[in-house]
């Protein structure tokens, strides 16, 4: 789609005469960094470790959810009913356990170019993240220095629903003290981009994993680029049509 009549739709949707940029909220995982091979590969040892039928695909589709909603979705279908919260803690300390075992995912390409850029455009980087990877979090300030304001970051230990329900970007908002129509989401899953969508925000999709790119745009995403150097090689003029759109008189 194009971006012009992809910000004009959005502005028609939710009624706003314009966008106004404040901020821009960013997923991390297959956002920031390229750490979806991880989380999959970890979260598939774990569950099927436990006996329970599952595919390392299904995790893409998972991406954004706690870890708490993602063990209980699979107990629900094994055994039909929810996990317990003692067997939530004790599963998801295993999957930590076998992601920090792995090598350490490294920034997505274009990511820290992207960052500079918004910084660099006076806006503010809030991070949105379904994690509860205290790891990956700490890592944020040496992978990303200076970009990130610890004030700004909302994580899994944050929220009591997870993507894809809204409340992970509408605290982004909130924490900020911005309106949906003053930031735009990057997100990489169907998930997040539900919730950034249900949070009224434009929400544009980089597509950096396996799943069609049809499966982005039927969650609902406004705008859809192939990668983090796409969105930041497009970012001034993402910037500029954002600026200068305004919703067309009926």
């Amino acid at each position: 789609m194009i971006l012009k009549t992809a910000i004009q739709q959005y502005l028609e949707r939710h009624g706003y005469e314009q966008m106004s940029l404040k901020a821009v909220l960013f997923d991390m995982d297959g956002v920031l960094y390229d750490s979806m091979k991880n989380h999959t590969q970890a979260w598939y040892k774990t569950i099927q470790g436990l006996g329970i039928t599952c595919t390392p695909e299904e995790f893409y589709m998972h991406e954004g959810r706690t870890g708490a909603g993602t063990i209980d979705i699979l107990y629900r279908r094994m055994y039909g009913r929810p996990a317990t919260e003692e067997e939530q803690q004790r599963i998801y300390r295993v999957k930590s356990e076998n992601f920090n075992a792995l090598p350490e995912a490294q920034r997505m390409p274009g990511a820290y170019e992207l960052l500079c850029q918004v910084k660099a455009a006076g806006l503010q980087p809030v991070l949105v993240t379904g994690s509860g990877q205290v790891s990956l979090i700490d890592r944020l300030n040496r992978s990303f220095p200076g970009i990130f304001d610890p004030r700004y970051m909302v994580t899994a230990f944050d929220v009591k629903f997870g993507k894809p329900h809204p409340e992970p970007y509408l605290m982004g908002l909130r924490k900020y003290g911005i309106r949906p129509n003053e930031a735009f989401v990057v997100e990489n899953a169907p998930l997040g981009v539900e919730a950034g969508v249900a949070a009224g925000i434009f929400t544009v999709a980089v597509n950096t994993g396996p799943l069609p790119d049809q499966v982005l745009l039927d969650a609902g995403a406004d705008y859809l680029l192939p990668s983090m150097a796409q969105l930041s090689d497009d970012f001034p003029a993402i910037v500029r049509a954002m600026q200068e759109t305004k919703r067309e008189k009926q």
